[in-house]
């Protein structure tokens, strides 16, 4: 990768994977766009940017020639539950914004990078160790437009060898965006809430166990599948990757290591709750530790002691 278009660099995954390229690329080759949320002073005043709606396929197109891309990451999504609140605003999003970067990969010889989840399972998917090729009937329209954007991007790598890539991710954790409207939101807003006041009302469940990634890791593996070596790739899209699973009772005695007052409770948002049980406990993503050695750093012990280090300092508890 060399000249990098970023789309969608204000939302959870672009607010740092756009500074982390611009240190390993190099600021002028990192083009930051989203239309959704203004970009961050951060990014629009450390590197190019561009205004692009990635629902207009000429608006990608006239970037990608302007700054001869050679690699498109595509990250705009609506997230689970606000996709369920507005299915065809998560469809045109999701899968318009899709197949613009697809055909203009496929016009300008680009690469391709467009995030699947866990969310793409569903239900009839083996929740223990779900493996890499299993049955793929999700429930929601996000889920949907997860396995559409997983069929379509392999479609334009067999069809007309356009280089697509993809992770399934799990749940990320992140320091620095702020939860966006996913299920798996709760494992962000529980650390907050936790330095901010001491307790958390939990909107799922005991018990229920998800696959989650600290945003480091998540970073660490969108670089090292794209530098692949193409070769090696059985699979493209897409691949899963996870770093730990844990219920919320679980995450809840591990910050209580380090706020022994904290305390949580429990509402549960039947919404959320259905699509958390229609997801994997844990998946296998041994495919993607053979085939570009994918290992995670960050387990739960770490990732607390992080995430509770940069927002005690960063609200001054």
């Amino acid at each position: 990768m060399k000249r990098i278009l970023i789309i969608g660099a204000s939302g959870q995954i672009g607010s740092e994977l756009t500074p982390a390229f611009r240190k390993i690329y190099g600021n002028e080759n990192v083009i930051a766009s989203d239309c959704i949320f203004p970009l961050k002073p951060e990014l629009s005043e450390c590197g190019p940017t561009a205004k692009i709606d990635a629902t207009k396929k000429e608006d990608i197109a006239a970037v990608v020639k302007q700054y001869n891309i050679d690699t498109i990451f595509n990250l705009a999504a609506i997230l689970s539950a606000k996709a369920e609140a507005n299915p065809m605003l998560g469809w045109n999003i999701g899968i318009g914004s899709l197949l613009n970067c697809l055909e203009v990969a496929r016009e300008y010889k680009t690469a391709i990078f467009t995030p699947s989840s866990i969310g793409a399972f569903g239900p009839e998917t083996p929740q223990d160790g779900t493996p890499q090729d299993t049955i793929q009937r999700p429930k929601t329209i996000y889920g949907v437009t997860k396995v559409t954007g997983e069929l379509l991007s392999d479609y334009y790598f067999k069809r007309f060898g356009v280089d697509a890539r993809s992770v399934r991710f799990p749940g990320i954790i992140s320091n620095v965006t702020l939860p966006g409207g996913g299920t798996t939101d709760y494992a962000v807003e529980i650390y907050y809430a936790a330095v901010k006041e001491g307790k958390f009302t939990c909107p799922l469940r005991e018990g229920t166990l998800m696959d989650m990634m600290y945003m480091p890791d998540a970073i660490k593996a969108i670089v090292d599948l794209m530098e692949a070596d193409p070769s090696k790739l059985i699979h493209r899209n897409s691949f899963n990757v996870t770093a730990m699973s844990f219920a919320p009772e679980t995450i809840a005695a591990e910050i209580k290591k380090h706020i022994p007052t904290f305390t949580m409770d429990y509402n549960v948002d039947p919404l959320k709750q259905g699509i958390a049980d229609s997801w994997p406990n844990y998946m296998d993503d041994s495919a993607a530790r053979q085939e570009w050695n994918w290992k995670p750093s960050y387990d739960l012990e770490s990732m607390t002691v992080d995430m509770l280090k940069v927002l005690k300092e960063r609200y001054n508890k």
